[in-house]
């Protein structure tokens, strides 16, 4: 928007410069001809009188040279033949009648037409080499006409006009300049609270929901800021009332919870009883985690992230899952996971993505089949791979929609969801696969970095390279 007002100001200013300066230029350029030829026929003015008393030749060559035209060799008069003199002044003038040739005083530069001409009465300008002619008849005694030329050099005619134009053209920058100037300060104005105003979306875009957009610049603008600072605050609210919602739901849970807690505590005793305990104790403590979660001000992407030891969480759900896992003669293989790795994820989440994976496996497979946890780590990522030897996905597309679910008997279609966000938020990503166990492969990427997505031949080649030697590695993705 800046620049198109500096455009369209450069352009209307140009054209009233060019407007005004150009017949400008013009009127200079016919002045100076004017005040040359002005001149030069003020210059001519000077020779009549002497030619109204004599037309002797030595007289009227010293008129000639006494003159300022004359002088610079200029001035020509043409004097014609067969007429009368008259000599001496006053009451001692006479007059000499008599025949004499027709001679010319100074230098020639007329055509001896144009000078004929001009003999009739007739006063005229004439182009000649290096400039012009002023040819300006005047009577004599005898009834007829002698021409005075006046030479008018072009120098002469154009006198000022370059120093003219150049002012002119000097004025004309000025003008474009001071109209640039001042439209580049009020497209400022415009543009500063529309950059605020798109600044402020983007932030908002990214979570940021404190930010706010301070009013200013037209109309139209301040207008637009009103309008966003409502959406943002209307946002806040729906937000909050979402997680007021989020809890009030998750709190009705207690109720149930509470009973089967009691039912759980009167099992007896003996490895199911206290498997059963420790799921609902387990149950609770999940349902404590989401009501806090929802009742946070403020959104996760805003603080920081202290992450976990991806290794330490993984060993923990699988003492959990494996107990479970030998109820239903399920064989359990657990890889990778003696080191320490950090990864840049909340601890309750990373929980939340391993359990949705392995409840998958439990829930959709029948009993007695066989699954593996595998984690393999570089120096920017770390990959776990959770396969089983069950039916595999179908549709491994659309089981990583939100919602769609493999369509089993209590699927909600959010498990394979919670696990893809939790490794887009690294940078990393999720695929589902066959494993080399016969069924579904599910390979979670967690970038170390925290940015973009590596390139997917880099990740083939890394998962090649940490896969080798593995015994249950799923089938690689072509």
């Amino acid at each position: 928007m800046r620049w198109a007002l500096i455009r369209v100001s450069l352009a209307v200013t140009v054209m009233v410069v060019l407007a005004f300066a150009v017949p400008l230029g013009l009127v200079v350029k016919e002045l100076a001809r004017d005040r040359a030829f002005a001149d030069a026929e003020r210059q001519a003015a000077q020779i009549r009188p002497a030619l109204a008393i004599t037309t002797d030749r030595e007289q009227l060559e010293r008129a000639v040279a006494s003159s300022q035209a004359g002088g610079d060799g200029r001035m020509a008069v043409h004097v014609p033949g067969n007429g009368s003199t008259r000599q001496g002044a006053g009451a001692d003038s006479r007059e000499v009648h008599g025949t004499h040739e027709a001679y010319d005083i100074g230098r020639r530069r007329a055509d001896p037409r144009d000078v004929e001409t001009a003999r009739r009465g007739r006063s005229a300008v004439t182009s000649v080499p290096g400039g012009y002619a002023l040819l300006q008849p005047t009577a004599l005694s005898t009834g007829e006409f002698a021409v005075v030329e006046v030479y008018v050099p072009h120098r002469s005619v154009g006198n000022g006009v370059t120093t003219s134009w150049v002012i002119l053209a000097g004025v004309g920058l000025g003008l474009v300049a001071g109209s640039l100037a001042t439209a580049d300060r009020l497209g400022l104005r415009l543009v500063r609270p529309a950059e605020r105003l798109a600044k402020a979306a983007a932030e908002l875009g990214e979570g940021k929901l404190g930010v706010r957009v301070r009013e200013g610049g037209p109309a139209e603008l301040r207008a637009a800021a009103v309008a966003f600072n409502s959406m943002a605050d209307k946002i806040v609210q729906l937000l909050s009332h979402e997680r007021e919602l989020a809890a009030d739901l998750s709190h009705r849970l207690r109720t149930p919870l509470t009973v089967l807690r009691l039912n759980a505590a009167s099992l007896g005793e003996g490895p199911a009883a206290e498997q059963t305990r420790a799921a609902v104790a387990q149950l609770e403590r999940e349902v404590d985690q989401l009501i806090c979660a929802a009742r946070e001000q403020g959104e996760r992407t805003e603080r920081p992230s202290l992450g976990c030891d991806a290794c330490e969480v993984i060993r923990d759900r699988m003492d959990f899952w494996s107990a479970l896992a030998e109820d239903e003669g399920r064989a359990v293989r657990l890889a990778g996971v003696d080191a320490t790795v950090r990864v840049p994820v909340a601890r309750p989440e990373l929980v939340a993505a391993l359990d949705s994976m392995l409840g998958n496996v439990f829930r959709h497979t029948p009993e007695g089949t066989a699954f593996a946890v595998d984690v393999h780590h570089s120096e920017d990522a770390v990959i776990v791979l959770v396969s089983d030897a069950g039916p595999g996905i179908a549709d491994p597309d659309a089981a990583l929609r939100r919602g769609h679910g493999d369509g089993g008997p209590g699927s909600t279609g959010l498990g394979l969801d919670i696990v893809r966000r939790v490794a887009e938020s690294t940078g990393g990503d999720v695929r589902i696969g066959r494993s080399v166990l016969g069924g579904t492969e599910v390979r979670v990427w967690l970038s170390l970095g925290g940015g973009g997505k590596p390139r997917r031949r880099e990740r083939r080649r890394r998962i090649r390279r940490s896969g080798a030697g593995r015994e249950t590695g799923g089938r690689r993705d072509s």
